[in-house]
């Protein structure tokens, strides 16, 4: 056994057992096909399903009358209020709130204080995470240490992202580059939520979450430029406007290509040393939701079998945030006691490796 799988053996017996309860998500509109991109936003449909791979995704926006129709309160709210529910718990059970995005509504006041007023729950404990792919595990860690500690019961954890939102809803579609043109295709918006508790209930208990940054010296994969509104009365738009330098998102793709499947593999096996797993012990895998077809690559690259891993971003689009609550809430009908599950999230922005370990425990209280 290694010397990490002792200590963290020795942990889970120091401390409260944290599990999974209840699960809620909200994808906003209806879905926006491949066929439909191409009529609204000029994207070719075989070039999506070259370079992404994706059918359909979900936004927030509505780009054929050019309006923004969600934000990300009102997605993470629908969220969370379907996790509450599903859990079985009131609103007022719930003692930490911990929100991770990419896309926050303003940059003050925080979204998880907005999101907490629409769910009307007061005297509660709120954090914010701003992260991409991997906020939604370090949302989890943080609030898995408030429960695991014995000083709270019940954390409400939300992943959301409403990425198009600050996309540019004016520009003219068919004059983009293909490399704007891809960030309309791939990602989606979306919403997804979990309650977890330290009481002896039913539910995928967190034995490890794994959070490093692996990015010292290397040059950002991805950047998301996100600004305010231009005041009209500010002269000379071309000086000011700084979205005339910069666009909403930009991906360096090749360094992506290269650097996610080598880094999923790692988190992956660093995971199963860990806990003294086999490849064969696990019963599904939930791997980096990034576009279908690179999704597909790091899945044949690990030799997993399609059936054992847990996937979404084929349909959703890359939600960014959510994606990791939305491959769990998959597994909720196809879990029997003892099934061991393990996910790996990477953010490319600045690299950063998040991975965790799942075991679908009995409650013995019930």
């Amino acid at each position: 056994m290694s010397m990490l799988a002792q200590e963290l053996k020795q942990e889970y017996k120091a401390h409260k057992a944290v599990r999974m309860v209840g699960f809620g998500e909200y994808l906003p509109g209806d879905p926006v096909t491949n066929d439909q991109m191409e009529e609204v936003l000029s994207i070719r449909k075989d070039w999506i399903d070259l370079m992404i791979g994706n059918t359909s995704r979900y936004f927030a926006v509505n780009f054929k009358e050019r309006t923004v129709n969600f934000d990300l309160t009102d997605i993470c709210t629908m969220a969370a209020e379907r996790a509450i529910e599903d859990a079985g718990i009131e609103k007022t059970d719930i003692d930490i709130i911990v929100l991770s995005t990419a896309t926050p509504d303003h940059l003050m006041p925080s979204t998880v204080n907005l999101i907490a007023d629409r769910l009307g729950i007061s005297h509660v404990r709120t954090y914010q995470i701003q992260a991409g792919c991997s906020g939604a595990l370090q949302g989890m860690d943080v609030a898995t240490q408030f429960l695991a500690s014995g000083i709270l019961r019940h954390a409400l954890v939300i992943g959301g992202d409403v990425c198009n939102k600050y996309m540019d809803l004016q520009r003219d579609f068919k004059k983009l580059r293909s490399s704007e043109l891809i960030n309309y295709a791939l990602f989606g918006d979306g919403a997804g939520a979990a309650i977890l508790t330290n009481e002896d209930r039913d539910g995928l208990e967190i034995i490890h979450i794994q959070n490093y940054f692996e990015g010292l010296g290397k040059k950002p994969g991805q950047i998301m430029n996100w600004f305010g509104s231009i005041p009209e009365n500010i002269q000379d738009l071309s000086k000011r406007d700084i979205r005339k330098q910069f666009q909403s998102a930009n991906e360096d793709y090749k360094a992506i290509e290269t650097s996610v499947p080598i880094m999923t593999k790692e988190v992956f096996e660093e995971l199963l040393t860990n806990m003294d797993w086999t490849y064969e012990d696990v019963k599904y895998y939930l791997p980096p939701q990034l576009g279908w077809n690179m999704t597909k690559k790091i899945i044949e690259s690990l030799g997993l079998n399609l059936d054992s891993t847990i996937n979404c971003v084929q349909d959703t689009g890359n939600n960014g945030n959510a994606l990791p609550y939305l491959q769990i809430k998959k597994l909720q009908n196809n879990l029997s006691y003892g099934d061991k599950v393990v996910g790996v999230a990477i953010e490319s922005s600045k690299w950063i490796k998040t991975g965790i370990t799942l075991i679908y425990k009995e409650g013995h209280s019930q």
